[in-house]
């Protein structure tokens, strides 16, 4: 279950990009007024799974389908949730590395089995890509935003919004941009730090955005995290910028200007995820 102080990183996909069945649905699901805004949807998601699954882990819940959606150029688009795929995921995570009497105590067996019949029918279904990858449309980071996701913005891509009562930062952009930054920075990566942490990241990264339609929209959007920070503090971030600036310096040999703009980076986000501490 999503928490509240999370951003998120999605992928607007095309009407086009679904089968004949998922779109008539989508469409309707559109004309009925029922999409969900970006700013009421992490607590959508948290009622309906908490409402579905009761009082306990007794069983995966039936949750309905429910996506973001955004209109670009007269083109509808939309992000799915795949919210049942994701508690089977979450319930599989959970019981991992931890002992048994542990596990069965928190995700019981028969629950777990439920959840793995889930995912292996996902990942084998109809819904797969022809090699074998089944898309996920919305990636969740708590308490703090991923820095390997600007590589896939620009700084100029960015909309802010600070009036009372609706607060929030995000960044769109086409994803065939997304995804030639995200190539560029594996390959400064790897010739700078070879296979580090960093590289294999930002290369997983862009081989998800490999998955989607070449029309659709990639955002980066701060969620709750806007809860946490003042006015002034959202509209100085520079983040996009600054690790741009620190693969321009590897890039060119500089290790003082890219160890600079890391430094910062670090810092920043440190002091958000120290909160979490706090809360």
């Amino acid at each position: 279950m999503p928490s509240l102080f999370a951003s998120y990183l999605r992928v607007y996909e095309p009407l086009t990009a679904f089968d004949r069945d998922r779109q008539l649905f989508w469409r309707r699901y559109v004309r009925e007024g029922r999409a969900v805004a970006p700013l009421e949807g992490p607590g959508r998601q948290r009622t309906a799974v908490l409402e579905a699954l009761g009082a306990g882990w007794t069983r995966l819940p039936d949750l309905p389908d429910e996506a973001y959606v955004l209109e670009a150029d007269d083109t509808l688009l939309v992000c799915p949730w795949n919210l049942r795929v994701r508690v089977a995921e979450a319930a599989l995570s959970a019981r991992d590395g931890v002992p048994s009497v542990l596990a069965d105590a928190f995700v019981p067996p028969i629950l777990a089995g439920q959840a793995k019949a889930i995912v292996e029918d996902w990942r084998s279904g109809a819904r797969v890509l022809e090699h074998g990858v089944p898309r996920v449309h919305e990636q969740i980071a708590t308490w703090g935003v991923p820095l390997r996701w600007f590589v896939f913005v620009d700084a100029e891509e960015r909309e802010l919004v600070t009036r009372r009562g609706r607060r929030a930062l995000r960044y769109r952009t086409e994803i065939s941009k997304a995804r030639r930054r995200a190539h560029r920075g594996v390959s400064v990566l790897r010739k700078s730090v070879g296979d580090a942490p960093i590289t294999e990241a930002v290369e997983e990264g862009a081989r998800w955005l490999e998955e989607f339609h070449p029309r659709s929209v990639v955002e980066l959007d701060y969620g709750g995290l806007v809860d946490l920070l003042p006015d002034h503090v959202l509209e100085e971030d520079d983040s996009p910028k600054l690790v741009a600036a620190g693969l321009a310096g590897l890039s060119r040999g500089d290790a003082e200007a890219a160890t600079e703009a890391y430094e910062k980076l670090v810092s920043r986000w440190r002091a958000v995820q120290l909160l979490e501490r706090c809360n």
